[in-house]
């Protein structure tokens, strides 16, 4: 460990946040989170006779470190995941065991739904959320959110329990709430698991206010308490250091900022893409993230009402639609799959807007391996395919193409019922 990295370390603080490990050539090769950062990042360097083999040859390539702090353990959880998602470092997929890595599945189509822990996601129209890198963190994670958004955690029977008693449900069985009550507070809690704890907190916030200035303290009630709890969460231990987000840490933001020559980084980026089969169901996807992270609950998805077959169209028609809801918070940055012809087509609806686009061209090259060449101001841009921007833009991209072929794939199905 050389004398730069003994002082980085120094410098750890003692909250909760993401590390990055980084070999000679700065690419990061390990994603983590810690409930302190400064306990947890100092262990790799520390007692080299307790690591394994698999450890040791980890940190024998750490050149460097960098982090990134999160107000809550919770929010680390997250935003380790979305970063392994991004970078998919190698050491994370060596070290890692199948078996830690866990979905929270909730049927939302029961009448009344329960939540349990997966490894396999399939397609049986359930919500699936994650996945999670360390099964225990994420179910005890969840497990503490219980308190604030009670729920099932076997399917519903109608019969009371010891769980009934202790608050842990939300009292279905003994009629102290409705499947529709529980639904609603469910879906409070999967945009919590998605990301979306700011915004939840405001809106519970303004029901909270509401329902008291109409005279519906019950509810008014129900909206403090899911407040308060959500903020005590803070003090909560999620995980040990044994086992959004500060902008300006962002190297891919940073980055987008000084090669788009931006005021700011990009806090809010808005990725597009169109999904069809010949013309039929023909759909487009929004997707949002948000200080370099997805925010899932702002995902939106639209089925083109015009020219069905023509891309470019296609995509004007989504970006003209979305640009007239005032009330979704307009982004900094458009990244669009396609070409120049696409990136030239939107500006015109964008220039009103003052919003700066770029376009992905993958030149007929549509697989994941698919190099990331930027268009922005009519030039061609090839990045390297391991910069920080390189992998925001492609998980970007592939997070907007699945959500639109997800969309086309229902719509399909829907049809071929009829």
């Amino acid at each position: 460990m050389d004398e730069k990295l003994k002082q980085k370390l120094k410098e750890l603080p003692a909250a909760p946040g993401v590390y990055f490990h980084k070999n000679t050539a700065g690419e990061i090769i390990y994603v983590g989170k810690a409930a302190v950062l400064k306990n947890r990042v100092r262990q790799y360097f520390q007692n080299p006779a307790n690591r394994d083999v698999k450890t040791a040859a980890l940190v024998a390539e750490i050149a460097d470190t960098d982090w990134i702090v999160v107000d809550t353990e919770m929010d680390a959880l997250f935003l380790e995941s979305e970063m392994i998602k991004r970078y998919m470092p190698k050491w994370n997929i060596l070290l890692r065991d199948d078996k830690t890595v866990s979905y929270v599945r909730i049927p939302m189509k029961l009448e009344v739904p329960d939540i349990s822990f997966t490894r396999n996601p399939v397609d049986d129209g359930a919500t699936y959320v994650g996945p999670f890198y360390g099964k225990l963190a994420v179910e005890k994670a969840v497990r503490n959110l219980r308190r604030i958004f009670p729920y099932y955690n076997k399917p519903y029977t109608g019969r009371k329990t010891l769980d009934t008693d202790l608050g842990l449900t939300p009292g279905i069985e003994i009629g102290k709430c409705t499947p529709e009550d529980y639904k609603r507070n469910l879906k409070k809690l999967i945009r919590y698991l998605e990301g979306g704890r700011e915004k939840l907190l405001k809106e519970l916030e303004k029901t909270m206010r509401e329902a008291s200035s109409r005279g519906d303290f019950e509810l008014a009630a129900e909206a403090r308490d899911q407040l308060f709890g959500l903020k005590e969460l803070k003090k909560k231990i999620v995980f040990s250091d044994k086992e959004f987000l500060d902008i300006s840490s962002d190297q891919a933001l940073l980055g987008l900022q000084k090669m788009l020559g931006l005021e700011k980084p990009p806090r809010r980026i808005e990725g597009y893409d169109i999904s069809h089969q010949s013309g039929t169901n023909t759909v487009g996807s929004m997707v949002i993230f948000i200080n370099g992270a997805s925010a899932r609950n702002e995902y939106r998805k639209f089925k083109i009402r015009t020219s069905k077959n023509d891309d470019l169209k296609s995509m004007t028609e989504v970006l003209t639609r979305r640009l007239k809801h005032k009330e979704w918070e307009y982004p900094d940055l458009i990244v669009l799959d396609g070409g120049i012809n696409q990136v030239r087509a939107i500006l015109p609806i964008v220039a009103p807007y003052n919003i700066p686009v770029i376009g992905r061209d993958k030149s007929g090259d549509h697989s994941k391996s698919s190099g990331v060449k930027i268009i922005y101001d009519g030039k061609i841009m090839p990045l390297n395919p391991s910069s920080h921007i390189a992998r925001l833009i492609a998980r970007i991209d592939e997070e907007s193409h699945r959500f639109a072929i997800t969309y086309h794939s229902l719509l399909k199905r829907k049809s071929m019922l009829k």
